[in-house]
């Protein structure tokens, strides 16, 4: 029956409540949220109202055996030197992008904490989230199988080696931008056609749904199920070929690239 503090209400945080209840991984009372905006609390508590829901973040963090993380970066120093008389002998879980696991070090080694980097992404929200927890870690094996599973109930986990994790950012906590990109065109595409909006919108989702579904269930190389889509002399190979006409594959890289980079420096502020 361990206890969770979860510091920081907004969407990541509160979809990891969620989660965990409607699962049933943990019980309500053994949850204690806290954000700095009442609102947000008022609104989880007429939801949740069974949940501990504390007014400063040095009462979550007491009260609790794993804290996570849930702030924005730039609130984080303030937030540890907050709760720093808590910190012994708890687990620290932080899901803030940029802040690896030398930051972590810096501000807690000699707290008495233990921690842990994480990075999950907004599908957690709908329960089909994709989470990668850091294989450099010094939580207890205990504490690391307990916080794996709080990311299970929101979706899917990895555990990653630190120096993957500017790839982590690009290929899963920042490409459902990409996808809503996609997923946009598509359906303007499909207007153009004379589809209605709500109509084209449904279809282009299913569809990037159900083809993501095909690679995780099958097995199947990507390139073997788009293979399996080309019929000869079909439409869809003139599509492919206009993806290719106009760099699609190597924008998605690219993109992906700009991205890491950019994990890269934020890390090293």
């Amino acid at each position: 029956m361990k206890t969770i503090a979860v510091i920081g209400a907004g969407n990541m945080g509160s979809a990891l409540i969620r989660g965990m209840i409607d699962t049933g991984y943990v019980k309500p009372e053994q949850l204690y949220v806290c954000d700095h905006q009442r609102e947000k609390l008022e609104d989880l508590a007429m939801q949740m109202p069974a949940v501990n829901y504390c007014e400063h973040a040095q009462d979550a963090a007491e009260a609790a055996d794993i804290i996570l993380v849930a702030v924005k970066p730039y609130s984080i120093v303030a937030l540890f030197e907050e709760i720093s008389p808590c910190l012994n002998g708890k687990a620290v879980v932080c899901i803030a992008a940029g802040w690896d696991n030398r930051m972590l070090r810096e501000q807690l080694e000699g707290r008495g904490a233990s921690w842990l980097r994480v990075m999950p992404n907004t599908p957690a929200l709908v329960g089909e989230g994709m989470t990668a927890l850091c294989e450099e870690h010094t939580l207890s094996d205990e504490d690391f199988a307990f916080v794996k599973g709080m990311f299970e109930s929101v979706g899917r986990t990895a555990v990653v080696a630190e120096k993957l994790f500017d790839a982590v950012i690009a290929v899963s906590g920042s490409s459902p931008a990409y996808i809503y990109m996609l997923i946009e065109a598509m359906a303007d595409a499909a207007v153009r056609e004379g589809m209605t909006r709500n109509m084209a919108i449904e279809m282009a989702a299913q569809a990037v749904l159900g083809s993501a579904l095909m690679v995780l269930s099958t097995g199947e190389h990507p390139a073997r199920l788009k293979d399996a889509v080309c019929s000869p002399g079909g439409t869809t190979i003139d599509a492919v070929i206009e993806l290719e006409a106009h760099g699609f594959r190597s924008a998605v890289m690219e993109a992906m690239e700009a991205c890491a980079a950019k994990s890269r420096v934020m890390t090293k502020h």
